[in-house]
C-alpha cells in the first residue's frame, strides 16, 4: 500500500445504534530504510469541522508490541469527538534509540502535513502512551519545540504537540534498571529492555541513557502533562513518575499526577495481551474491567495531594481540555 493509502471502515458505537467512528487502517507515514511504518487513524464519522488528533504509542519494552496493543480507541473517539491514531515505531531489534523517537516525530509531522486530507486540525495534536510508549510520548512532548534532533532525517514541518498523557513510563533508564533488579532478583540487567534499547547497559552508556531520559529534556517549553502510575508497579517504580511530575512543576509546566492504589504495570493494556511469564507482575485489562481506580492526585495547580478516582474518562477530559477546538478569531485588527 502506498503512503497515504487507506482502508476505510466504520465501527459501531457501544450501543450498536449507528456508525460513529471511521477507521483508516495501514496508513504508511514513514519509510526509514526499507521498512514501512504504519498507523491506524480513528476519527469521527460525522463532523462539521477539523478535529484534533491524539497519537497512541504502545508499550512492550521497546522490543515487542504493535499498534493493536491499545485501549479501545474507537470508544475514546466516540467519547471525546477527537481523532486517535495508533502508531508504529521501530522496535529495538530493528534499530537502537533514538530511532523510536524519530519515528514518533515523523508520525506527528505526517498527520500535521496531511491534516486537511483526514479532516484534522493541524494546530491541535496530542500524544498518549503507556510504558515504553509513555516514555516516547513524554520525549515527543519534551522535544517537540526543537526543529531537529541529532541524527534525525525527516525534519519537514513541526513536531510540536499540545498535550501529553503517559502512564507508568520510565524517565531515568539507569535508575529504572537498578530498581527492577532490586524488585525482581535474578533478572539480567544486560538483557533488560533498557539495554536492548540503547545497545548496552544504561550505566555503561551514560550519554545515550541521558539522551533517552525524559528528565534530561524537561523545560518550560513543554506542553501540559497528565501522568498516571500504579503504586504496585515493580517493573517501573511509581517514583519515576513522581520525579517527572516534580521536574515539570519546577519548570512551570502544567502537570497532573495520579498514583493508582495498588495497581501494577500494564493496566491500560487490553486483556489477554501478555507474555505468561510476566502475568504475576502485570495488570493487563484491569482499568477497563474495573472502570476506575482509587488514586492519589496532585497537580501543579493544587500541589496538596488528595484522594480521587482515575479512569479513562480522566484521560478523555485531559485531552478535551487542552486540545481546545474553538476556531481562532477572524476579527481584523481594529487599532
Amino acid at each position: 500500500m502506498r503512503s497515504g493509502d487507506t482502508a476505510g471502515t466504520r465501527e459501531r458505537d457501544s450501543a450498536g445504534s449507528r456508525d460513529t467512528v471511521r477507521v483508516d487502517r495501514d496508513i504508511v507515514f514513514a519509510r526509514p530504510g526499507d521498512a514501512d511504518l504504519l498507523l491506524d487513524l480513528y476519527r469521527p464519522a460525522r463532523t462539521s469541522r477539523p478535529v484534533p488528533v491524539v497519537l497512541w504509542l504502545h508499550g512492550g519494552g521497546w522490543f515487542t508490541g504493535d499498534r493493536t496493543l491499545a485501549p479501545d480507541l474507537a470508544r475514546r473517539v466516540a467519547a471525546t469527538g477527537l481523532a486517535m491514531a495508533s502508531v508504529e515505531y521501530r522496535l529495538s531489534g530493528q534499530a537502537l534509540f533514538p530511532a523510536q523517537l524519530h519515528d514518533v516525530r515523523s508520525a506527528i509531522r505526517y498527520l500535521r502535513q496531511h491534516a486537511e486530507k483526514y479532516g484534522l486540525d493541524p494546530r491541535l495534536i496530542g500524544v498518549w502512551g503507556a510504558s515504553a510508549g509513555g516514555h516516547l510520548a513524554a520525549l515527543a512532548g519534551l522535544t517537540g519545540h526543537l526543529d531537529v534532533l541529532p541524527g534525525e532525517e525527516n525534519t519537514l514541518g513541526s513536531a510540536a504537540v499540545q498535550a501529553v498523557a503517559e502512564s507508568y513510563a520510565p524517565v531515568d533508564l539507569i535508575a529504572g534498571v537498578e530498581a527492577a533488579q532490586e524488585a525482581l532478583p535474578g533478572t539480567d540487567a544486560a538483557a533488560s529492555p533498557e539495554a536492548r534499547l540503547l545497545g548496552g547497559h544504561p550505566a555503561d552508556r551514560p550519554d545515550a541513557a541521558g539522551q533517552a531520559n525524559p528528565l534530561t529534556w524537561v523545560s518550560a517549553a513543554a506542553p501540559p502533562f497528565q501522568i498516571s502510575h500504579g503504586t504496585g508497579d515493580v517493573l517501573v517504580s511509581h517514583r519515576q513518575s513522581e520525579r517527572l511530575h516534580a521536574a515539570l512543576v519546577a519548570a512551570g509546566v502544567p502537570s497532573e499526577l495520579y498514583l493508582l492504589d495498588g495497581y501494577r504495570h500494564g493496566f491500560l493494556n487490553p486483556a489477554g495481551r501478555l507474555d505468561v511469564q510476566l502475568a504475576r507482575v502485570m495488570d493487563d485489562g484491569r482499568l477497563e474491567q474495573e472502570g476506575s481506580a482509587r488514586a492519589t492526585y496532585s497537580s501543579s495547580a493544587a500541589p496538596a495531594a488528595e484522594q480521587t478516582m482515575f479512569g479513562l474518562d480522566r484521560v478523555d477530559a485531559f485531552f478535551t481540555r487542552h486540545l481546545d477546538r474553538t476556531p481562532p478569531s477572524t476579527t481584523g485588527d481594529t487599532r
